[in-house]
């Protein structure tokens, strides 16, 4: 938000980017450069900028705010990444998913309401045909297989998914997240009954029993990732919700996005990653070879953070008092401290994923596997929105660069 001080209107880092056509990023390297200079915000979180010296910058280095055609953006209300923070409806998610679990985050997303203590429950038919649909899959399908084939089961089996008021969008929900994780098949026996999505999600990742520090780090991944503006996945989401496609087929959507080796999928590349560096005792010869491969190092920097990711501080956190973790928590540590040798990288969300899935004993797709259990919610919370907007509206016009007609026919 501007701030109009004494001294001349101020802005945020992200309306300073807006208002030169850069990233965030790009703001903070003028301000060490010295092209700019800020101070800290009111109340100490973040610092401002002066609006008459962003705009000389801009006159002369000839940038301009973005047209809406190269740079689309879309009003919403769930999620704001400012400032290396990120925020639900205004509140710190880092605190909010400290308090609250994953099924309260996913509420306080689609309503805007706490409801503490509140649980997804699947309908018993539902369930019953995800399972069966996911049942009748290849062997050697993954979790990624299972879960769309799960949602497409889901919305056969109900027939009201076409209602698109925010009642029955949400009830769908509710029933839709818990019906995708009891789809799984189980890795492990649950030794206790919890009602907690976390608690159901768990035997579903590995055979070892749940304690509660672990399911509390699993919960806390879950709330952590519930969103995070508009991702790949969450854009698709967002263009079949405009379409007026069902609940079931917007998480279809962002399901098939999320599968990507450069988006869900990146997890699984630092879980391999870590786990290799356990098994060698160091990570210098790991992080050697994929330098040596011209390969990116695995859980390290983020497009939008130029700081550690604050959900991986988080879980780092977390993670710290478990004594099992404590191997590939070093590890993790050992990957970023030997990476900063060469390239100012950070930890990000995947490589606390990592962590949680080496030191379980879960495989390496479960970190997939969280990120689209959790997201799901994100994704109904976009829906939510785009239904209250136009719709059609994300119709962009290709530029043709092809040959010009009339050509003859071949």
């Amino acid at each position: 938000m501007t701030d109009q001080g004494a001294d001349g209107e101020r802005l945020t880092t992200r309306e300073a980017a807006q208002r030169l056509g850069v990233k965030p990023e790009t703001v903070y390297a003028y301000v060490s450069r010295g092209r700019l200079s800020s101070r800290p915000a009111p109340g100490g979180r973040g610092s401002t900028l002066d609006a008459a010296e962003v705009d000389a910058l801009a006159r002369r280095t000839g940038r301009r705010e973005p047209s809406a055609a190269a740079d689309p953006t879309f009003r919403t209300r769930i999620t704001l990444i400012e400032e290396n923070r990120c925020y639900f409806r205004g509140v710190d998610a880092v605190e909010l998913a400290g308090r609250y679990g994953f099924e309260e985050v996913a509420e306080w997303l689609w309503t805007g309401a706490l409801r503490p203590g509140i649980r997804f429950t699947a309908s018993r038919e539902t369930l019953e045909a995800a399972r069966r649909t996911v049942a009748a899959l290849p062997a050697h399908s993954g979790p990624m297989d299972r879960l769309r084939v799960a949602a497409v089961a889901a919305a056969a089996a109900d027939p009201l998914r076409f209602d698109l008021s925010p009642e029955a969008v949400i009830g769908s929900a509710r029933s839709l997240i818990p019906t995708l994780v009891g789809a799984l098949p189980a890795a492990g026996q649950p030794e206790r009954a919890d009602d907690r999505l976390a608690g159901q999600l768990w035997p579903r990742l590995t055979a070892l029993p749940a304690d509660d520090a672990s399911l509390t780090v699993l919960d806390t991944a879950l709330a952590l990732l519930v969103d995070h503006d508009l991702a790949a996945s969450t854009l698709a989401a967002r263009v079949a919700a405009s379409a007026r496609a069902h609940p079931y087929a917007v998480v279809s959507a962002g399901l098939g996005v999320l599968e990507g080796p450069l988006h869900g999928a990146a997890s699984g590349l630092a879980h391999r990653m870590l786990a290799e560096v356990v098994e060698r005792g160091g990570a210098a010869p790991v992080v050697a070879d994929h330098l040596r491969n011209g390969q990116r190092i695995p859980g390290l920097g983020h497009r939008i953070y130029t700081a550690e990711d604050p959900r991986a501080q988080a879980l780092f956190a977390l993670l710290e008092e478990i004594p099992r973790a404590a191997p590939a928590l070093e590890a993790a540590h050992d990957v970023a401290t030997t990476a900063a040798r060469h390239t100012p990288l950070h930890a990000n969300v995947d490589l606390a994923l990592a962590v949680l899935s080496v030191s379980a004993l879960m495989p390496a797709e479960a970190g997939e596997t969280v990120f689209a259990v959790a997201r799901t919610a994100g994704w109904i919370a976009h829906a939510l929105e785009e239904y209250e907007e136009r719709p059609l509206r994300m119709r962009p016009r290709g530029q043709y660069v092809g040959p010009r007609p009339p050509q003859p026919l071949p």
